[in-house]
């Protein structure tokens, strides 16, 4: 299957690029399998891009590019966390919308192999995080927060593109997005939700952190350390 011939060559090849690697599982994507799936030849593909790095690179290249509009897509409310609650939304709404796309930007993860798409995805949180900070709002630096609150952002997402369009439950994003913030919320920030009664209160903010210290990967304390303090978290968040 080739896709719309009435789409420019160029275009043809970045889609079929991203659909090949977001479908190899690792495996080599060969230039014939490309040119194939684009509908055209070999030629065409080292005319605009060189060679196929060249065409991997722009993929990344256009995918990040289309991810910074959509995460900027909305004007500023004045209120920093709750623009940082429209940048999950809109970086799922992304995932959702271009999948293939999506899982080369986010999903083709190796051992100890760091992609520089995260790092930059990062970045971008972490300029609304600093105005946070600034504010008065988180309890962790503007550089973990954004570590923490990306991490299960991806999760999320990759979650949701794996699960069939009938079951994909759109409140698993809200809830675990809601979870994260609340977890680098200072007491002010939280503003309503210390209201609640003592034992609720704590038990989400076990919640909240234990999704928050699995995500970050802290090296605030030893392995042992770390292992007993989510085990401590379990057992108050599993409480009725």
């Amino acid at each position: 299957m080739s896709f719309d011939d009435q789409l420019p060559p160029k275009t043809r090849l970045l889609r079929a690029a991203a659909e090949l690697l977001a479908n190899s599982d690792g495996s080599p994507v060969s230039t014939r399998q490309i040119t194939k799936l684009a509908g055209v030849t070999a030629p065409t593909l080292y005319h605009h891009f060189g060679d196929k790095e060249g065409l991997f690179d722009a993929v990344v290249s256009a995918g990040f590019e289309e991810y910074v509009a959509g995460e900027r897509d909305f004007a500023p409310s004045g209120e920093p966390l709750e623009d940082v609650r429209r940048m999950w939304d809109n970086h799922v709404k992304f995932g959702l919308t271009q999948p293939h796309l999506y899982l080369v930007m986010f999903g083709n993860i190796r051992p100890e192999s760091r992609p520089s798409i995260v790092a930059d995805a990062e970045a971008l949180l972490e300029e609304m995080l600093n105005k946070a900070a600034i504010a008065g709002q988180i309890n962790v630096p503007p550089r973990e927060a954004a570590r923490s609150i990306l991490a299960a952002n991806v999760g999320v997402t990759l979650m949701l593109i794996a699960e069939p369009l009938e079951d994909r439950s759109i409140e698993l994003s809200t809830m675990t997005r809601d979870s994260m913030i609340f977890a680098v919320s200072t007491d002010t920030a939280r503003g309503a939700a210390t209201g609640d009664s003592g034992k609720s209160s704590v038990v989400v903010a076990a919640i909240a952190l234990n999704a928050a210290l699995q995500a970050s990967h802290s090296d605030q304390l030893s392995s042992s350390e770390l292992k007993l303090f989510l085990e401590w978290l379990h057992r108050i968040s599993s409480s009725s």
